[in-house]
């Protein structure tokens, strides 16, 4: 795998505002209970599928904290958590990494293709800026949170995007996959 093969792929999942988490962080609202006849149905083998196409994740010290209190989805794929903190796992597919952003996020890119990041606003906004993000999967749940913590913080500059492709679930969600103009 090479650099210029290489993917990050920054998935989200936001209310229709733009929050990812509730001010307490809690997320329970990405359950949607409302029902779309025409959509796509979430099976655990779609799910299955799709994860199967992940080559690692990335995340940010805050998400990984908070995915272990509520469930740790990835299994055994490799796990790198960008944090400046004294962190631990039981995990031996976790790995935590601190120093520039840029070059770990190179470094990741040299053995890994597909690569995902998944949370964390300050992530999220330190790789836009550095211009490390290929893709952009948002999916939009059908709720209004009024509050919380921003999908896109202070991101200090515009960035464009193409739209590749959508999907509508039968839970009423909406993704959206974007490539990143550079």
């Amino acid at each position: 795998m090479s650099k210029e093969t290489a993917k990050v792929t920054l998935h989200m999942v936001c209310s229709i505002d733009g929050f990812i988490a509730k001010k307490d962080m809690d997320v329970s609202w990405m359950d949607p209970k409302t029902h779309y006849p025409d959509g796509i149905e979430l099976s655990e083998e779609y799910i299955a599928d799709f994860l199967q196409t992940v080559d690692c994740y990335i995340m940010g010290s805050r998400t990984y904290e908070h995915t272990l209190e509520v469930g740790w989805p990835y299994g055994d794929k490799p796990v790198y958590v960008f944090t400046k903190r004294k962190l631990h796992s039981q995990k031996e597919s976790v790995e935590f990494l601190n120093g520039s952003l840029e070059e770990l996020t190179n470094s990741i890119k040299r053995t890994h293709n597909n690569i995902w990041m998944v949370g964390g606003s300050a992530l999220t906004r330190e790789l836009l800026r550095l211009n490390l993000v290929d893709n952009i999967v948002i999916t939009i749940a059908p709720v209004i949170l009024g509050e919380g913590i921003p999908f896109f913080d202070n991101i200090g500059r515009e960035i464009s995007m193409e739209l590749m492709d959508h999907m509508v679930f039968k839970n009423g969600m909406v993704e959206l996959n974007y490539r990143v103009n550079h």
